[in-house]
Formats: structure tokens, sequence, C-alpha cells
């Protein structure tokens, strides 16, 4: 094995395990919020107002991303991908600590929702500069033919994160009784955190910078505004990727989010049936994603990201069929779960990482991949759950229209991708012939 393909195979581990620990963090909240946190830190009153403030602050995580990815993304184009990563985990960390912490409105009154929004800020602050970092590690890191499966591996994260949040809180839930859950049994997996981060730094300070970025370095031709330098080289492909990555914000958190406080509230079913639905959906995922982001690198990205976020937004309409339809076969409603969430959604989150890294330059694109993932994180990511809550209300707990909202969205990033497969087409046929043009003048 050579040096560099053991650089690589470390580089590639220490950006899989922080994002398992990063989106661990994050969703954990989005677990609870339905199960905890609208029942304990919200004044006493109807339910469903409470699990819509209780995703409000789940939301706000969201909403605080694009400022993290801004700010992190332009001294990870300027200063170093790595110092960067090694930063964010410890603001992921330590926030996610202290909401473990917080005391109930009980307790403390209105000081408990505004502390769960001051941590759940600083969460999204610190996601917001993860997530471009640990895909970048991968991606600049990996051969020219690779970089669609190494660029899928911190995608992992995700699904393992969110695996890990929902199997912490089963757990407890199975083990423990429902006072003892409520009074203190939640707040451990809050506090497990702790012991994540110290392994997760623990690998990240055992790792490089990356060449790319080493050479943009050397060169001394860092940008000195990266975001304002994106904004003028970039700004189709900027708006573009904003478009393409809708579904993927809406879907997720459709099936790891709403489908819990769903599947519990409208159809009936426990807890903990709902939580294992949603952990076998994750282990689907886990797998299938490195399928399609090594697919990826056989396919032109943006047409396999137009044809998958297609099928995953039509796949809404079968399993919402399922859920209703089931009459408490807890099977046949796990299946209507990890079929879309694990295979379909597979197909566009395992090829969204190099999809969009594709879109911009080693000067601009840590800054360009942070902020299109993390803005468009906030209306397609955090809104979810508040907007399908709504619309099953509205619909007197009927689903489809919460169907016909995702479908909407895969739509229009269908169509933003295949622009951007056009635009990409287009711009290889323009240097095909400049480059000729330039070789019969060398010639002449």
């Amino acid at each position: 094995m050579s040096t560099d393909k053991k650089a690589l195979r470390r580089v590639a581990a220490a950006s899989v395990i922080g994002a398992i620990i990063e989106w661990y963090d994050f969703f954990l909240y989005g677990v609870v919020a339905s199960l905890v946190i609208n029942k304990l830190y919200f004044p006493p009153g109807d339910a469903a107002t409470s699990t819509l403030l209780a995703y409000a602050t789940f939301a706000v995580g969201f909403v605080a991303r694009p400022f993290g990815g801004i700010v992190f993304g332009h001294f990870g184009d300027k200063v170093g991908r790595k110092s960067m990563l090694v930063i964010t985990l410890m603001i992921m960390g330590l926030s996610t600590v202290a909401i473990g912490l917080v005391p109930t409105y009980n307790m403390i009154g209105y000081w408990a929702p505004g502390l769960l929004l001051l941590f759940r800020v600083i969460q999204g602050i610190g996601l917001g500069g993860e997530w471009g970092g640990a895909v970048l590690m991968a991606y600049e890191y990996a051969p020219r033919e690779s970089k669609g499966f190494y660029a899928s591996l911190p995608q992992i994260g995700l699904s393992v994160g969110v695996l890990l949040s929902a199997a912490i809180i089963a757990s407890l839930s199975a083990l423990l009784t429902d006072a003892q859950f409520m009074a203190w049994g939640w707040r451990l997996a809050f506090g497990l955190s702790f012991i994540f981060v110290m392994f997760g730094l623990w690998i990240r300070l055992n790792v490089m910078e990356t060449p790319e970025f080493a050479k943009v370095k050397s060169s001394h031709s860092e940008t000195k505004v990266p975001f304002l330098d994106m904004c003028k080289r970039f700004p189709g492909n900027m708006l573009l990727g904003l478009g393409a990555r809708h579904i993927d914000g809406v879907f997720f958190n459709i099936f790891s989010v709403f489908t819990i406080s769903y599947l519990t509230s409208h159809i009936g079913i426990s807890r903990n049936e709902a939580l294992i639905g949603v952990m076998i959906g994750g282990v689907v995922l886990t797998i299938f994603i490195p399928i399609f982001g090594r697919i990826s690198d056989f396919v032109g990205r943006p047409r396999l990201y137009a044809f998958a976020a297609l099928i995953t937004a039509a796949s809404v309409y079968p399993a919402f069929w399922v859920f209703t339809h089931a009459a408490g076969n807890t099977m046949l409603l796990w299946a209507a779960i990890a079929i879309p969430y694990g295979v379909f959604y597979a197909a566009v989150y395992g090829t969204v990482a190099v999809f969009l890294c594709e879109l911009f330059d080693a000067k601009v694109r840590y800054t360009g991949i942070s902020f299109v993932y993390q803005f468009s994180s906030v209306t397609a990511g955090g809104l979810t759950p508040i907007i399908a809550t709504v619309l099953v209300t509205l619909a007197g707990g009927s689903p489809w229209l919460v169907c016909a909202y995702v479908a909407g969205s895969g739509v229009m990033s269908s169509l933003c991708a295949f622009i951007i497969g056009r635009r990409a087409v287009r711009s290889n046929l323009e240097h095909q012939t400049e480059d000729g043009v330039n070789r019969r003048r060398q010639l002449s």
C-alpha cells in the first residue's frame, strides 16, 4: 500500500468519523423535539402548538447554518480545511452537552426555551462550517477517477449520526420508565457527545492539509474575500446549486424527523416502533450512499442527480399510502420508510457532495459548497417539519398535501440539475474549441 493510499484512507476515516459525531449532535435534538422538548420546555397547553414550537427551535439550527458556512468557508479557503474542522467539532460538542444540561420550563420559565434557542444557534453555526470541510478533505485528496466515491463517504456521517441518535434514544426509552426517561434519561444522550468529540478530535488532529488547497497556498493565489469572489465568478452555479439541493433537505427531514411525529400522533404506533423504522432506514441508507457515490464516477453527475431527484420525490406517495393503510402492520411501515429513505434517497445524498464540489474551483470551493448546502437547508431542511405539520393539520390529518410539497421540490431540483448539466456540456465544448484554436495557432 502506498503512502498516498494510506493518507487517503486516514483522511476518509477522519472525515467520516467527524461527520458522524456532528450529525449525531445536530439531529439528536430533532429526534427528541416531538418526544421531550415539546413537553418540558414550553408552557403547558395545546399539544400541537408545543410541537410546532419545538420544531421551531429545531429550525433555528438550520437558520444559523448559512452563517457558519460563510464564516468557516471564508477561513477554510484562506487558512485551511483542517483547522476549521477541529474548531467546528469542538463547537458542536460543547453546545450539544450544554443542551442536555438546560433546566426545564417548570424550573426556570422562559429562560428554558431561550437557552435552547441559543445553543441550537451555536450548533447550527458549527455544523455550517463542518460539512463543507469534511467533504473537501475527502474530495480534494481523492484521485480524479474516484472523487464521487470518496466525497460520498462523509455523507455516511448523516445516516449513521441519525441512526446513532435514534438508537440511543430508543434504547434509553426501552430501558427506563417513562418518568425516568423524561426526568433525566434523555439527557444522557446529549452527555455522550463529550466522549464522541474527544475521540473525533484525536482522529482529526492526525491528518494533513489537502493537496489542492496546499497548491493554492504555495502559489499565494488565495482570494481576499472568497464569498464575493464566488458571487462574481459563479453566480449561476450558486443559484442552480441552491435549487438542485432542495429535494435533499426536504426529503430527509420528512422521513427522519416528521415521520416520527406523524406515525405516533396520526397513525397511533408507539414511539419505539417509529424510531426503529427510522433506524432501519438509516442502516439501508448507509449501505447505499457509497454505492451511488461510486456510480457517479461512471455516470454524468448532473444526469444521475436529476433522475434521482424525481424518483426520490415520487416515492413519497406510495410511502404515505402504506402509512395510512398498513392497519398496524409494523413490517409494512418499516419497509415504507426503509425503501424510499434508504435506497432512493441514497441516490440523491450519495451524489450531492461531489455534484456541488464540481460547481466551484479550489479557491472558493469551501465557501461555495458550504453556502449552497447550508443556505438551502433553511427552507429545505429546518422549515420542512413545520411546513409538513401545518399541511397535515390543514388537511385534517391527511398526508397528501405533504406529498405534493415533496413532489414539487423534486421537480425543481431535477430541473436545476438538468440545467447544470447542459451548462457543463456547453462549457466543455467551448474549452475544447478554444484549445483547438490555440493548438492551430502554435502550429501555424
